[in-house]
């Protein structure tokens, strides 16, 4: 830790000091305790024996979590599980006000659920949203998410989005989909469904995983639906089972007219898929092929490139970039079976 210093800081043209300590935190340098001394008068006077000196100082967490209460106040969400959740009451925190005091901690700083009444300590959480900090517990915690069935725990999902969506609303008809996975150190002969081996993203592909798949909207990036699955799941199975709910959402987010669009990667790729997209009216996609299908498209000469018309292309013209733009070649062929003729971009 370094010893503490004056820091100067100028507001409206006029100086005002501070005492700083710093340390470093997982190797960064932090401000871990700061006072506040004032302006040059109120220096001299603390100095000449005033008695304006600070009596007590404390530092506490304080933007990060005001913010986040904030985006609780338009969404609601521990008012959003209480009203599905029914519990019997007692002096403890809702299940939905608990579930909230977990998404803070994730949002912010995530931490186990045992070192979380910790954490909150160091916050200015009882000027914020007041909480018997004891209470944020693991066993209180497990205690209440005992109290959440299957069922409730879909519709909670459903409601949230929903409401993420009217909040931040969507024109867009172009959609991203994409899947991940999580692993865990659950072990061996723990029961789980979803929990299972598979090929980790990772790299860990010992350790029991859980899979996401998740869809939003391209203008706004909010989600829209999303779906865990098996962790030994391949991701072109996953899409076509999940392909129906999918479309659905993303045709009452962009209105029952007009064409939609899709964005995938080459895991989602199988003739099933494409074939249950061909077959749905109104349905165009974008994605990946992978060149061990098609390797003539490696050997296309450069000179057939030619620069993408894209903001980001524009932008590195005017600073004299060229060689940085991206670049790309347009083709068709019969893919996937040969059922149709598909235009294809190829990048450079």
């Amino acid at each position: 830790m370094d010893m503490a210093h004056l820091h100067k800081k100028m507001k409206k043209g006029r100086p005002y000091y501070y005492v700083r300590e710093i340390a470093r935190v997982d190797g960064k340098p932090k401000v871990i305790n700061q006072i506040y001394l004032g302006s040059p008068e109120r220096i001299l006077e603390m100095a000449q024996g005033g008695n304006s000196m600070p009596k007590k100082i404390q530092a506490q967490a304080f933007g990060a979590l005001w913010l986040a209460n904030l985006v609780e106040k338009e969404i609601d969400l521990a008012g959003l599980i209480d009203g599905i959740v029914a519990e019997e009451k007692d002096n403890a925190p809702s299940v939905g006000e608990y579930f909230l005091y977990a998404v803070y901690n994730r949002m912010i700083q995530a931490c186990s659920k045992r070192a979380m009444p910790g954490w909150y300590k160091a916050t200015a959480i009882q000027h914020i949203r007041p909480v018997q900090i004891d209470e944020l517990n693991s066993q209180m915690f497990w205690f209440k998410w005992n109290q959440v069935g299957e069922r409730q725990l879909q519709q909670i999902a459903k409601d949230f989005l929903r409401r993420i969506s009217r909040i931040e609303s969507s024109s867009s008809d172009c959609f991203m989909f994409d899947t991940t996975n999580y692993y865990t150190f659950m072990a061996t002969d723990t029961e789980s469904v979803l929990a299972q081996r598979g090929k980790s993203k990772e790299g860990r592909n010992w350790l029991r995983q859980i899979g996401v798949a998740l869809l939003v909207s391209r203008d706004k990036r909010i989600p829209l639906y999303y779906r865990e699955y098996e962790g030994n799941r391949h991701d072109s199975k996953m899409f076509l089972q999940t392909m129906e709910d999918m479309f659905r959402v993303m045709r009452d987010s962009a209105g029952e007219d007009g064409a939609l669009t899709v964005v995938f990667d080459k895991g989602m790729n199988s003739e099933d898929n494409i074939a249950a997209i061909d077959a749905r009216e109104g349905v165009n996609f974008i994605t990946t092929y992978s060149t061990h299908y098609a390797d003539h498209l490696v050997h296309v000469d450069l000179d057939r490139f030619k620069p993408v018309d894209t903001r980001k292309n524009r932008k590195l013209a005017q600073k004299g970039r060229e060689d940085d733009r991206l670049l790309a070649w347009r083709t068709q062929g019969e893919y996937w079976g040969g059922s149709a003729q598909w235009w294809l971009h190829t990048i450079h």
